[in-house]
């Protein structure tokens, strides 16, 4: 008996749970302190309990779309500018939501539940992500970096966040694995979850060049050629399919896209999206906003510092700790960071945009110093008090989600 209980505690599963559970702890515990400082708001009352509180913000959207689903017609001001309405959300999570409301489950109860749990199933197959390039210990502790992140709040609130997680490292474990007839129902989903479909496309097609190249000594056979490119189609094609479908409902083919602007609108951004440009317009914005330089200096500054970030993430890429990742990690890690530059304005949301790069994680994990590791575990939880107190928390009439 006593062999199989310690065989039992010394087990993966056993101990990525353990891990997962005390930072639940932890993170629950910095959510219902913040929730306790948190006054009256257009979001919610002044201490709100720990449901009411994790509703907020786009889960109100979540919950709307559980319950009344998407609108016929893309609503609009008297000048024809479309206004935010539910079309910006995808569908998977409300729709594995509505299996439990459908049977009387209220919505406030059940969300934060799920994301909880799709949060869990993610740590598990997160570790089993890493230690297919990683020591057992560093791919643990890769996930305790996961589990204890700035942003691991987010993981038990109502969002999508968990879930698209979840399905997103099955992917990636899938890639890995080379088992690419497996990758399409979970791309499917994933790319309804969340938007990553034109992103994990590219990934793929890094991919496909990389296995080319490498053919003489990692054989590439036809049939595997052959799913890969599949795979990167559907890939590429669910990445649209959302707006496709927007379309559909409402007549508008630009539904979804003008949906998206609606939240860019009040930081003085118009008209359509042009690929890349956002994140110049973003920090010209930022540079004006907070330092209040005159353009073009704003300008000037805020392609600078976009510059620098951009290099800076190159060479992390091309360290010695990240080219410990799979290849395929870092195809990942440079698909997506693309996507990110291509079509997303930089804003209050950013940084949980930046939650699929969790990945780049394993290669934090790399070093075993003791003192390392501490510093960065202390560092995750210090980050989850500044972001769930200065971003969650919503002020009076609050304009920057989380």
């Amino acid at each position: 008996m006593a062999l199989r209980l310690t065989a039992l505690a010394s087990h993966w599963l056993t101990r990525v749970l353990a891990i997962f559970v005390a930072s639940r702890i932890v993170t629950t515990a910095v959510f219902l302190v913040v929730a306790s400082l948190q006054g009256v708001s257009d979001r919610t009352g002044a201490s709100p309990g720990f449901f009411e509180f994790a509703n907020i913000w786009d889960g109100q959207w979540y919950w709307f779309i559980n319950a009344a689903g998407y609108p016929d017609e893309i609503p609009r001001t008297a000048d024809g500018v479309a206004t935010e309405n539910a079309w910006a959300f995808m569908p998977a999570y409300p729709l594995v939501l509505r299996l439990f409301t459908v049977v009387g489950i209220p919505f406030p109860v059940i969300a934060p539940i799920v994301s909880m749990l799709f949060a869990g199933a993610a740590a598990l197959v997160f570790y089993r992500l890493m230690v297919r390039f990683l020591p057992p210990g560093s791919a643990l502790f890769a996930t305790a970096l996961f589990c204890t992140a700035p942003l691991s709040t987010i993981l038990q609130v109502s969002y999508a966040e968990s879930m698209h997680l979840f399905l997103l490292f099955v992917a990636l474990l899938l890639l890995v694995d080379r088992r690419y007839a497996l990758l399409v129902p979970v791309v499917v989903v994933m790319s309804l979850t969340r938007p990553s479909g034109l992103a994990f496309a590219f990934a793929l097609l890094l991919h496909l060049v990389h296995r080319f190249v490498t053919r003489a000594r990692d054989p590439f056979p036809w049939r595997e050629r052959v799913e890969v490119i599949v795979v990167g189609l559907v890939s590429a094609f669910s990445g649209i399919a959302w707006l496709l479908i927007a379309w559909a409902v409402t007549g508008e083919f630009t539904a979804y896209t003008d949906t998206e602007f609606a939240w860019r609108r009040g930081f003085g951004i118009e008209g359509h999206l042009i690929p890349f440009a956002p994140w110049v317009q973003g920090a010209q914005f930022w540079f004006d906003d907070w330092f209040g330089l005159p353009d073009p200096w704003s300008l000037v500054a805020g392609v600078a510092a976009l510059v620098a970030l951009v290099g800076a993430y190159a060479g992390f890429l091309l360290s010695p700790w990240a080219r410990r990742l799979a290849p395929d990690i870092r195809f990942w890690l440079i698909a997506y960071a693309l996507y990110l530059l291509a079509v997303f304005f930089p804003q209050s949301s950013t940084f949980r945009l930046l939650v699929p790069l969790a990945p780049a994680l394993g290669a934090l994990a790399v070093p075993t110093s003791w003192i390392w590791r501490a510093s960065l575990l202390t560092l995750g939880v210090a980050g989850q008090v500044l972001w769930t107190y200065g971003l969650w928390r919503a002020d009076v009439y609050d304009w920057t989600p989380p």
